[in-house]
């Protein structure tokens, strides 16, 4: 319990893991810049509504601006902000982070050498997660995925086994599930694989997951999706993984099946809630599509893979972005017809 934690972040993710943290006695220091949030965290403590529960606990809230004068130092740092903010907060961090301390990055998207290249290999520790949560009020957070549904796998980059990997096992166990990976690598992958086939084109719509999975012809084009982004992955050389807790033999079948495996396990987890772009356009913020299908849209250009169905879903998330197409479930027409030229 002396180890020092920091939370860099506290929007839904951050707050979820927070609260978790420091409800089981751990020295915990959430950082976030956002204003509103962090006063409301310091006056009145944090709120997780859950659908079986609530965890409710004090905060121990930082501004940003705060740090340099707060005399702290963390060996763990859970790194919850979204993929377009992941560089200028390591450089933030790196100055508060100890000499034996690491980055654990609890983020959608690929972004471990992007935060070793600032921090070092060697304190940066992979994670994939699935933790589905929404804030629009300070202070109180909606988490849609229970404990029990919540999942993480941490894994060094190197895919060695090693103390520090199994103590923030040990860690994220608070929130979730967690697992150590050998290829962690091959589960971020794998789990971006199911975000572009979920996050990516329910994002440009603004309904919930169960209502846009329902969409006639949602599936067939999610699967489109998700072989382009296998095809992708397999050519950057990462091998896929069971994911989601998912035992090795429930995800051993053919691509096809893995897919859809990987899919209805994610939609089984997250069917209450919206996915993470919603959030982001409701609140007028540009979302991170770009770090989830854009990856497979680049990497699939520079190793000659065509990837029309990704392309069409950041073409239109985009065009959201800048305020040319509002979010409408309208665009799921736009879409289909984008890659039915």
């Amino acid at each position: 319990m002396g180890r020092k934690l920091a939370v860099l972040g506290a929007g839904a993710i951050g707050s979820s893991i927070s609260a978790d943290l420091t409800k089981a006695g751990h020295d915990v220091a959430v950082i976030d810049q956002w204003p509103a949030q962090v006063e409301a965290l310091k006056s009145g403590g944090l709120r997780v509504q859950m659908p079986d529960g609530e965890v409710k606990t004090p905060i121990r809230a930082l501004h940003l601006c705060d740090l340099a004068s707060a005399n702290l130092e963390f060996d763990i740092v859970f790194l919850a902000v979204k993929s377009n903010d992941d560089r200028w907060l390591a450089e933030f961090i790196k100055p508060y982070l100890k000499a034996g301390g690491v980055l654990v990055g609890t983020q959608n998207g690929m972004n471990d050498d992007t935060l070793a290249s600032i921090l070092g290999r060697d304190r940066v520790v992979g994670c994939a997660m699935e933790l589905s949560a929404e804030i629009f009020t300070p202070g109180l957070v909606k988490r849609n995925t229970t404990h029990k549904t919540t999942w993480f796998a941490v894994g060094e980059l190197d895919g060695s086994y090693t103390a520090r990997v199994k103590e923030i096992a040990a860690l994220l166990g608070h929130a979730g599930r967690c697992d150590v990976t050998n290829n962690i690598y091959g589960a971020k992958w794998t789990k971006l694989i199911a975000n572009t086939m979920t996050m990516g084109p329910f994002g440009l719509l603004g309904l919930g997951n169960s209502e846009a999975a329902n969409l006639p012809g949602m599936f067939e084009l999610s699967v489109q999706l998700g072989r382009e982004s296998l095809a992708v992955g397999a050519a950057l050389g990462h091998r896929t993984e069971a994911i989601f807790g998912l035992r090795a033999d429930e995800f051993a079948g053919s691509s096809d099946e893995n897919l859809v495996t990987a899919m209805k396990t994610l939609l089984g987890h997250v069917s209450r809630g919206r996915t993470a772009p919603i959030h982001d356009h409701i609140k007028g913020r540009r979302s991170e599509i770009e770090f989830i299908s854009g990856v497979v849209s680049r990497k699939g250009s520079e190793h000659g893979i065509a990837t029309p169905f990704n392309d069409a879903v950041v073409e239109i998330d985009r065009a959201i972005n800048k305020g040319e197409l509002k979010m409408d479930r309208s665009n799921f027409e736009l879409l289909k017809k984008k890659v039915t030229k």
